[in-house]
């Protein structure tokens, strides 16, 4: 008989605790075994060598191109629509419809309205999609497990995204970009670091990570957690079963799980900034540090020397002329864009680095992504086309800003975020991590590199770059799910 980890008993509980609404997920997700895995009961790691089933790493083909460095600004829990409704000649209506099939407008909101946070974990993910039909988002929870009903019906007020409408008319904006898994944040940087959340992969059957890690409490999700929490994987084994349950390895991930672009940009000699918000070391480095859960960076050089605190350091580095060729930029708690941040400043925190470069000497030679982590349970229309058994997951914004960016273009392309992980690849020649990144269609398509270069011209923003620059850190998480 099968023995099952107590997070798994936990994790039922906690379903049947919302109610109604909890058992409609629940007997939404029948299809899916919640059982907890067997390579979980053993306690042990997943140290399988992944590596041995990935193609030989080459390469990418460099393409000719100006770009000579790339940032990729994130933002936190907002889908497409909840951003761009309504946006022209995007794939953006200003409706959704209900699992009873009614019509409903999305109503304006400002930023933290609520206050509590919308659940979007793994479960309500596939709850929101209701097999491509995209009509259940009444049934999520609220984080405080009451039943968030029409709530997430909803798109930002346009007074609090002009930046992000200011970004999108003037450079390009991608209304189908997918995160590659199913579920909240923190697989959703890893994948933005490493194209991956697969830990195993052996005897056909796979292992990847899912959700975070059960130290929800104390929110240290990396090397240094004591103890070190079990993880939520998901597991999908040569016949097609899928099973969800914990016990999976500590966050902290070694080279024999997957590797990360710290490896194939060290090796390339190309240099590179993790920029992360500064917090205390009890809830350091956490989803927005996802460079503290990679082994054999958080225990290298490259903990002290590219994994950069506070991330505003990135608005001293621009004009000091010492900008990496790739930074990945992540925002201080004040500055998130999450539900229930109670603060309006992300877009303009996100309009500090766009105008920072913008200024600078590197504008000529930049590509800019702003993109969001996850849907944040927010209504989106567009159903994720199913490349595995982990997503593609709900859709969210990208806004890509470069002299060389197609002008006032909406792209329709199908991106994921290997699709950003590509294009650096392909921009500078290193080698293809080979995971999602090697299936993902390059987001070059965004781009005219034949095309006269764009003058830049500020993005207006109600707080300025010196607001940040001033800023005292929050010491409050950008996300907590």
């Amino acid at each position: 008989m099968q023995e099952f980890p107590k997070q798994f008993f936990e994790e039922r509980e906690r379903l049947a605790s919302y109610g109604s609404v909890g058992k409609r997920v629940v007997n939404r997700l029948a299809g899916v075994a919640l059982l907890s895995s067997t390579l979980a009961c053993s306690g042990q790691p997943h140290t399988a060598a992944f590596n041995a089933a990935l193609p030989v790493a080459q390469a990418e083909r460099p393409f000719s191109s100006p770009i000579k460095h790339v940032v990729i600004i994130v933002q936190e829990n907002r889908s497409f629509d909840d951003i761009f409704a309504g946006y022209p000649g995007a794939d953006a209506p200003t409706y959704g419809y209900t699992h009873k099939g009614k019509k409903i407008s999305l109503k304006a909101m400002g930023f933290g309205q609520f206050g509590v946070g919308i659940s979007h974990t793994y479960h309500m993910a596939l709850t929101n999609y209701d097999n491509g039909k995209m009509d259940g988002f009444d049934e999520n929870i609220f984080n405080n497990k009451q039943p968030a009903g029409t709530y997430p019906y909803a798109h930002l007020e346009s007074k609090d995204v002009k930046p992000y409408w200011t970004m999108a008319q003037q450079y390009t904006l991608d209304d189908k970009m997918f995160p590659t898994v199913w579920g909240n944040s923190f697989t959703a940087h890893l994948d933005l670091i490493a194209g991956t959340t697969v830990i195993s992969k052996k005897g056909g059957t796979t292992v990847s990570e899912i959700d975070t890690p059960y130290n929800q409490d104390v929110q240290n999700w990396t090397c240094y957690a004591s103890p070190p929490p079990p993880t939520r994987i998901l597991t999908h084994k040569a016949n097609g079963q899928i099973i969800w349950g914990g016990g999976g390895p500590p966050p902290c991930f070694k080279p024999s799980q997957f590797h990360t672009m710290a490896d194939t940009l060290d090796a390339a000699n190309v240099t590179w900034r993790y920029y992360a918000p500064t917090v205390t070391k009890n809830t350091g480095g956490n989803l927005w540090s996802s460079f503290g859960a990679i082994e054999n960076v958080y225990g290298g050089a490259d903990w002290a020397k590219d994994v950069i605190s506070p991330e505003t350091t990135i608005l001293q580095d621009i004009p000091n002329g010492t900008l990496p060729t790739v930074s990945w930029v992540i925002p201080d708690g004040t500055n998130s864009d999450h539900e229930g941040s109670g603060s309006d400043t992300g877009p303009s925190w996100v309009a500090a680095v766009v105008n920072t470069i913008g200024k600078s000497q590197y504008w000529k030679n930049t590509a800019i992504f702003v993109l969001w982590d996850d849907w944040g349970g927010w209504y989106d229309d567009v159903p994720p086309p199913q490349l595995d058994f982990l997503g593609l997951a709900e859709r969210v914004p990208c806004i890509v800003i470069s002299p060389y960016a197609k002008p006032h273009y909406v792209s329709h392309t199908q991106y994921e975020f290997g699709s950003i992980l590509k294009f650096v690849e392909q921009t500078f020649g290193v080698a293809s991590l080979g995971y999602t990144d090697a299936r993902a269609t390059s987001i070059a398509d965004s781009f005219n590199f034949r095309q006269k270069p764009i003058v830049f011209k500020a993005i207006p923003a109600k707080y300025p770059t010196k607001h940040f620059l001033e800023q005292r850190p929050s010491y409050t998480l950008p996300d907590d799910d």
